[in-house]
């Protein structure tokens, strides 16, 4: 059993940055950062293979997201510039032990174990 704690999010105006934080009690490979927003599915928004440090992204945060990771700390990150009122949404820490290679992709990884949660409000 791995437990993930978020935290970092808040309310900021639209074009400003917020930086999630994800602790993890253990180590898993692939990890990940879903969101939800209200009466929407939840989506994949940034992947990361922690072993070999290569990352995905959704089409829709490329560019303005950065996932990180400080394995000393077994902490990840989620850096968000360019913030839209459309990235409105609750934002998930999920890890997936069973995702390896290609599987740790936004649009194909399977969590297994999930954060609580941190909200992060843009407003325009």
């Amino acid at each position: 059993q791995v437990q993930l704690v978020e935290s970092g999010g808040g309310s900021v105006q639209a074009g400003g940055s917020l930086r999630l934080s994800c602790v993890a009690s253990g180590y898993i490979n692939c990890m990940a950062w879903f969101r939800q927003a209200p009466g929407k599915e939840r989506e994949g928004v940034a992947a990361i293979a922690r072993g070999r440090g290569s990352t995905d992204y959704a089409d829709s945060v490329k560019g303005r997201f950065t996932i990180s990771q400080d394995n000393a700390k077994n902490t990840m990150y989620l850096e968000m510039n360019s913030l839209k009122p459309e990235d409105t949404a609750m934002y998930y820490c999920a890890a997936a032990p069973f995702a390896y290679g290609s599987d740790c992709h936004v649009a194909r990884v399977s969590a297994t174990y999930w954060g609580q949660g941190t909200q992060v409000t843009v407003s325009s």
